[in-house]
């Protein structure tokens, strides 16, 4: 099937922004933002910040920049407040290190942590 558009209809494809590109500022203070509500890169952020695939890309325009910098700013985000607590260094141990820790020890943390953990 062919489709065929009049010269005169104006129409956005997929992922285009509306506006002009957010600045190296922005992004800057949005991702420092996120970082600090527990997230650690844009992606990380698209379902709680309710970002779209651009947007997720680190691809905004300086309108959105804007509005998430400012409800960033005013704690609220995916209809909750914010907690910002001090988050510890994220540590990738290696498969080889975690075949060294048993599972027990494993299960504990994980319990720790807030997790429910059932044994296969």
């Amino acid at each position: 099937m062919l489709v065929a558009f009049p010269c005169e209809t104006a129409y956005m494809t997929f992922s285009q922004q509306s506006g002009p590109p957010a600045s190296r500022k922005q992004l800057g203070d949005l991702l420092e933002l996120l970082k600090g509500a527990g997230h650690a890169d844009f992606r990380g952020a698209r379902g709680p910040m309710g970002f779209t695939q651009r947007q997720a890309g680190g691809r905004f325009t300086a309108d959105e920049a804007e509005a998430f910098i400012t409800q960033l700013q005013d704690g609220e985000y995916a209809g909750e407040g914010i907690s910002v607590a001090p988050t510890a260094p994220a540590v990738s141990l290696g498969s080889e290190e975690l075949r060294g820790i048993p599972d027990v020890q494993l299960a504990a943390e994980l319990q720790r942590r807030g997790w429910v953990v059932l044994e296969p």
